[in-house]
């Protein structure tokens, strides 16, 4: 299947331009997701629009307000929305260069992948990516997109560019707001080697490949039993952490692996019904 362009438009470098396309660079097909159905018949539930007074609308009806005040809107139509057009609506326009470090991983945000757009795009394109992968930094630009001015990032990937929107200072909070509250605190250095060790210990490449969503995969195996017939085992709720001596347990990692400490308990297929939760016990 042909994979659909987010964005469409041009890509500029001063006055050297071409057409390009723009597209998500991660897929969510493959999550499990759930419908919402009636349970005496399993008939599916449909989300019927209603107003604040509880009156049932037609969809036809329904139009976008922006709040001024408690329940003060001003209407807008899609087609006055589209009437606001920057000329980054259809330009992604390279304004500044910069070190990939310069910019804190705080604002990094969505991938994206830009290729060319049609064969008269491949000679400027060719010639912008291999002059940024020349110079070793990365481009920024902007471009609106869904219904948004955002901040591009650009670096070259193989034979296109890797584009990643950054959210805005606004975006992001304050670290401050959270972490001032910290105490300033020095743990004892023979604390702070064995720690050391045991991130040595677990030490590694990077393999995405190797990393699961294994919520997900026991969602999917729940599922293929449910569709069995077969009624589930709640497995055992798992232990609470203990509150143990921070010495004795830096201590004792030592000796595990990190998928050791992580095994999930995986849910049994049985005769019975899932058992109720047990409440947990009061800790003193």
């Amino acid at each position: 299947m042909a994979v659909r362009p987010t964005w469409q438009g041009h890509l500029r470098l001063s006055l050297v331009s071409c057409p390009v396309a723009l597209y998500t660079a991660t897929a969510r097909s493959g999550e499990v997701h759930f419908n919402m159905l009636e349970e005496k018949t399993g008939e599916r539930i449909r989300m019927v629009p209603t107003n604040s007074k509880g009156k049932q609308i037609d969809r036809a009806d329904i139009v976008k307000g922006y709040e001024i005040e408690k329940d003060r809107y001003v209407v807008v139509t899609d087609e006055e929305i589209d009437s606001v057009r920057l000329e980054t609506t259809r330009t992604l326009d390279v304004e500044r260069f910069v070190d990939a470090e310069d910019i804190d991983r705080l604002y990094w945000n969505d991938p994206y992948y830009l290729a060319p757009d049609g064969e008269t795009a491949l000679e400027a394109f060719t010639v912008i990516r291999e002059a940024m992968r020349k110079s070793g930094k990365l481009a920024l630009g902007r471009l609106v997109m869904h219904q948004r001015e955002r901040l591009m990032a650009l670096e070259p990937r193989d034979k296109g560019i890797l584009a990643y929107s950054l959210r805005t200072a606004d975006d992001v909070r304050d670290p401050a707001d959270v972490f001032d509250v910290i105490p300033d605190l020095k743990p004892s250095p023979q604390m702070l080697e064995i720690a050391g060790k045991i991130i040595d210990q677990q030490a590694g490449a990077f393999e995405p490949d190797k990393f699961k969503d294994r919520y997900e995969d026991a969602l999917r195996a729940l599922i293929r039993e449910k569709q069995k017939g077969h009624t589930i085992e709640a497995p055992e709720e798992p232990k609470e952490a203990e509150v143990i001596d921070l010495m004795e347990a830096l201590k004792r990692s030592l000796g595990q692996t990190g998928g050791e400490r992580r095994k999930p308990p995986a849910a049994k297929a049985g005769t019975r019904k899932a058992a109720p939760k047990k409440a947990a016990k009061k800790r003193a």
